[in-house]
């Protein structure tokens, strides 16, 4: 940037500053996606900042050893070659993607009913509704998991109801401490996040539909899966994809209501980053972990995609 004497013009290069300014100017008017990323830049700098750094860190540390208390920042492989070489990693990442998958199943399963019944059979304060489904959010995670191991426990809600009305002699000992306790309790922790998009997958079904569906001869179960069910399948693909993805590398459940036959591979992730203090190792099991729910999820994706492109 120059400034002359003569006429005090301020350049930059060979062109003038105001001539500058003004073919910035319109570029920016001419070319719509220039001022949607511009208009996106504060929230893609936020999530560069506090999503894609810490996700590079991770791949970094991947590729590091720990020795003793230090880190050995030499390139390797040795990590994920431990994974491969360690059969419990393979199996744990197995059972952890299908302990998830039961969670997602049956949170559709409890999520369908609750949305259907407030896009379909509620007139007025749906609001409300929606209001009461946040209330268990209203306190924290953590105590939401207590609960169920105080309802599942061996003295808990459910023994000591099934004894009072003698069903049983003694408390039940397969209620805690196993994965039907953790997909349970996985289930009602994430039920609400499934529910919302449901709903509003639901609600934006053109009741025209169902009048014509009605007027075609369809009962009741026919009209549903006909017409309700396909046109609702957005927003269960969606809450699947919101619960699925969390709850394979959860850790906090499994711990305390999983027992030694509940942990997941987020317990071995978490211990590898706490007493373990081996942060490659945790950083690379963390990334395999990464690698394989994106696989799953671009190919139920590109399955369920095709799947309504054909039914179409």
């Amino acid at each position: 940037m120059a400034v002359t004497d003569s006429a005090r013009t301020v350049t930059h290069g060979d062109v003038p500053l105001p001539s500058l300014i003004f073919r910035v100017n319109a570029l920016f008017l001419r070319h719509e996606w220039i001022r949607g990323y511009t208009l996106l830049s504060p929230t893609l700098l936020v999530m560069v900042m506090l999503m894609c750094l810490p996700v590079f860190m991770l791949v970094t540390y991947s590729f590091w050893t720990q020795n003793y208390l230090d880190i050995d920042r030499t390139f390797t492989l040795a990590n994920y070659e431990a994974f491969f070489q360690k059969p419990i990693y393979v199996a744990l990442i197995m059972k952890s993607i299908r302990m998830s998958l039961f969670c997602t199943f049956a949170t559709i399963i409890l999520a369908y009913p609750m949305a259907y019944f407030i896009a379909f059979k509620v007139k007025s304060n749906k609001l409300v509704w929606l209001i009461l489904i946040t209330v268990p959010f209203w306190t924290s995670y953590l105590l939401r998991v207590f609960a169920w191991k105080v309802i599942l426990g061996y003295n808990g809600v459910v023994n000591s109801g099934l004894i009072s009305v003698g069903l049983i002699d003694e408390p039940l000992q397969f209620l805690l401490y196993n994965p039907t306790a953790v997909v349970l309790t996985l289930a009602h922790a994430w039920a609400a996040f499934a529910i919302l998009p449901i709903y509003v997958s639901l609600e934006k079904i053109d009741r025209s539909y169902l009048e014509a569906a009605t007027d075609l001869g369809d009962t009741p179960s026919e009209r549903f899966w006909r017409v309700t069910w396909p046109l609702s399948l957005p927003g269960v693909i969606a809450a699947g994809l919101l619960v699925f993805i969390p709850t394979v590398a959860d850790y906090v459940t499994p711990r305390l209501v999983g027992g030694t036959t509940g942990i997941m591979i987020g317990n071995i992730i978490q211990s590898q980053f706490g007493k373990a203090n081996n942060w490659p190792l945790g950083a690379a099991l963390s990334v395999i972990v990464m690698l394989m729910i994106a696989f799953l999820v671009v190919v139920f994706i590109v399955t369920t995609t095709r799947g309504r492109a054909k039914s179409a």
